[in-house]
């Protein structure tokens, strides 16, 4: 090989200069400094090599820039042309949909990972414990309750029957299950009884009522909460045996708040802590009873405690409400927040956590990004609804986040507490209500990721009919929005004024509200509307479904179905902003162009084995080699790269078994490359028999023949005017072409008489000098 050679390769000759064949030659101590006015510096070659020392930091930091710009490059970052650059366009847009998709797929199994498939389960066992159970001889359950006195039926029966399991047995092999309900789950701790009281001040007796009515009790507010000692225990101070009849704060009682059917109740009130045996919880609720502990001053009283199950690794928080309004009676509600509180035990639980961590790292990412678009477009940024989307995702991710690691240490210090002491009372109600806030919030957040997509697939037109239908009829819609809400608020009112008295759905404006759209979807109670008055009854249920199920509603579908008819006829004479379709056959093509390439090479240096061997040795050497195939394009280095891959004795010549190896590797490659193009040539085949099927079998719509028949008749009559004229112009020629032809035959006429004469004269002076 000559040195021209390895320059053109260019790697050849990098080989041989790092080996050390060549080498630069490097300046001696007196050639690197050069004296100038007394002071040494250094000469152009040192300067050169700092200079390419600064070139290449700059190249290495330039390169570090364009990964990370190609790392978090998408349309919008980049700017790109769709229509200058399609391709480019149409490969960030499939990598942004890629990734997303990517990270939709996680937040899937992040949100499915929290939920138990025996969530539902779990709490309906503890709803037929506490809610749905009877006491022995006596109808009333949980649910039944109406009367104060029924409270106490209710804790003194199902309560203590359910919360105290009466199946005794503990061994070596077994636990207590006196501690446990239904026997699977495990009380944490003690439950607690606590009840809100008003003061007898909080309203104002009539004066004509003041003889018969000395105590007045109102209705339920922090300002009228009464916070003074009640029962035996008035005018004295507390202790720690005597809790029931002093009131104590939500910081002193470290509890919280609920929201109940009547009213907003905070963590304060009148405690009692209930015991881990049966017999001692019996006597505090009997003493209590005694003591009128529940009175006319008793707004709310609530049962609050918790428990485990460790087959399923699941916490429940029951919380057992009864309100006693100012009207009289007992509105009984419940609420049960089952949660994972203990997140990592099981090894699909630390899947999930690595599924946590690379949710994370996907949150880094978009966040990077989004600051980088911010950074790019400034405030123009929240122009656009989509970057409005990312931004509450990756907002909602982050609490998400913060709050996951806040829980688990949480629950860390309050289960240590509790091992400490099982004898005390642990409230999980906050803890498990913010669960619950953080479960609704991955939802709501997958919710959103998945609504997200459409900002990947718009580029397509049938994929932005829908966006496109609501923004053109979003004006028509607001205008009927407004008509309708008008008609939809007057029924709700009347509804609430007629109604609210007897029937339990209209009971408040909100109750209304909800039963008026309850009817629109068909879940009506027409017999309870008849039997609280039946003339108005009939008339308010005919009318309302007259006026707002068959004519407005009707109007807004209709509002709806004819901007979708224009979009769509609209979309059908557009092309969409991407065609993938083109997209992916470029690189079909591209592939099938790469796979005959490498096939030809393969044929080619099969071809060079067998005609190489010039003088019939059975050996090649490598001069034969090299020049059979560099006759046929191929380069120095593939060639030398080849050869030395089955060379394996080193002595620069295939012997037979050599060259069998190369010639069975060989073919084993050209075959895969056959049946991988044969199967590319399948798929193409049975997706263009698809698209032919499907062409032939879809019809042709009436706007589109209409369309194209119009088309058509303007062709038809642009053309017949077109004949009309070249017919004129034809005529024209022909009509031309006749007079050029008559004036050619005159003067050929007068011509030929000419002739005749001279000839005729030329005969007579021959004649006469003949005589």
């Amino acid at each position: 090989m000559s040195h021209s050679q390895f320059d053109e390769s260019g790697t050849m000759q990098d080989m041989y200069i790092n080996d050390g064949f060549i080498q630069e030659e490097e300046p001696v101590a007196m050639e690197a400094e050069v004296y100038v006015n007394g002071k040494v510096q250094l000469n152009s070659k040192k300067q050169k090599k700092s200079k390419k020392k600064k070139n290449d930091e700059k190249n290495y930091f330039s390169i570090c820039c364009g990964v990370l710009r190609k790392l978090w490059a998408t349309r919008q970052t980049e700017d790109i042309d769709k229509v200058k650059h399609p391709e480019r366009y149409v490969k960030i847009t499939l990598r942004e949909l890629v990734i997303y998709l990517i990270f939709l797929v996680v937040i899937c199994i992040v949100s499915f990972g929290m939920i138990h498939s025996n969530t539902f389960t779990f709490t309906n066992v503890l709803i037929d414990s506490f809610i749905k159970s009877k006491a022995e001889g006596s109808d009333i359950a949980f649910e039944d309750v109406v009367h104060m006195n029924e409270i106490w039926n209710i804790l003194q029966g199902p309560f203590l029957d359910n919360y105290f399991n009466d199946f005794k047995q503990s061994t070596n092999n077994t636990d207590d299950l006196t501690k446990f309900i239904a026997n699977e789950n495990r009380i944490l701790g003690l439950a607690r009884l606590r009840q809100v009281r008003v003061r007898n001040d909080s309203c104002v007796i009539p004066d004509d009522f003041k003889q018969e009515i000395r105590f007045c009790y109102s209705d339920w507010a922090p300002s009228l909460e009464e916070k003074e000692p009640f029962g035996p225990f008035v005018g004295q101070n507390m202790t720690s045996n005597v809790t029931a009849w002093f009131y104590q704060t939500e910081k002193e009682l470290k509890g919280s708040g609920h929201q109940g059917l009547m009213n907003y109740y905070d963590g304060s009130g009148y405690v009692m802590e209930l015991s881990q045996e049966r017999e001692e919880t019996q006597a505090r609720i009997q003493y209590l009873f005694d003591n009128l502990w529940i009175d006319r001053a008793t707004r709310a009283v609530f049962i609050d405690f918790t428990v485990y199950n460790a087959n399923i690794n699941l916490f429940c928080q029951i919380k057992i409400v009864f309100e006693l309004p100012a009207t009289g009676g007992v509105v009984p509600s419940y609420i049960m927040r089952p949660v994972k509180l203990i997140r990592y035990v099981t090894t699909f639980d630390y899947f999930i956590l690595v599924c946590e961590i690379v949710l994370c790292v996907f949150v880094l990412y978009y966040i990077i990004e989004e600051a980088i678009e911010i950074q790019k477009h400034k405030l123009s940024y929240f122009k656009a609804f989509w970057n409005i989307l990312d931004v509450v995702i990756l907002a909602i991710a982050v609490v998400c986040i913060v709050f996951n690691i806040y829980r688990q240490e949480k629950v860390s210090n309050m289960l240590e507490k509790l091992l400490e002491n099982d004898n005390q009372f642990i409230d999980f109600d906050l803890l498990a209500y913010w669960q619950e806030l953080f479960n609704n919030a991955v939802g709501f957040m997958s919710f959103l990721a998945w609504i997200k997509v459409f900002k990947y697939v718009s580029f397509n037109k049938t994929m932005t009919q829908l966006s496109l239908t609501l923004s053109r009829c979003a004006k028509d819609v607001v205008g009927f929005a407004i008509m309708f809400f008008i008609v939809f608020l007057a029924y709700a009112q009347l509804g609430y004024l007629i109604f609210g008295t007897q029937v339990q759905d209209f009971s408040t404006f909100s109750f209304a509200i909800f039963t008026l759209f309850r009817i629109i979807l068909g879940d009506f109670d027409f017999e309870s509307l008849e039997a609280a008055n039946r003339v108005l009854g009939p008339i308010f249920f005919l009318t309302y479904v007259f006026f707002v199920f068959f004519v407005l509603l009707n109007m807004f579908i209709a509002i709806i179905n004819d901007t979708y008819g224009e979009i769509k006829s609209e979309i059908a004479n557009q092309k969409s902003d991407i065609e993938l379709g083109s997209f992916f056959k470029k690189g079909y093509n591209r592939v099938l162009d790469k796979l005959n390439i490498r096939r030809a090479q393969i044929i080619d240096i099969q071809k060079a084995i067998t005609t190489a061997d010039l003088n019939q040795d059975n050996i090649i050497d490598f001069i034969e080699f090299r020049n059979n195939l560099r006759a046929k394009g191929y380069g120095d280095i593939e060639i030398e790269a080849l050869f030395s891959k089955y060379d394996l004795d080193g002595d620069r010549c295939l012997n037979e078994t050599e060259q069998k190896n190369m010639f069975k590797d060989l073919s084993e490659q050209n075959d895969e490359l056959k049946e991988a193009y044969m199967a590319l040539e399948q798929a193409s085949e049975e997706k263009g028999n698809e698209e032919k099927k499907r062409k032939r079998t879809d019809g042709v719509l009436f706007e589109d023949y209409s369309n194209l028949s119009s088309r058509i008749d303007k062709m038809e009559t642009s053309i017949g005017s077109i004949v009309n004229k070249v017919d004129s112009v034809l005529n024209k020629l022909e009509n031309a072409e006749k007079n050029i032809r008559a004036q050619s035959g005159m003067e050929s006429e007068v011509r030929s008489k000419s002739n005749v004469s001279k000839k005729i004269d030329g005969l007579h002076s021959l004649t006469q000098s003949n005589c």
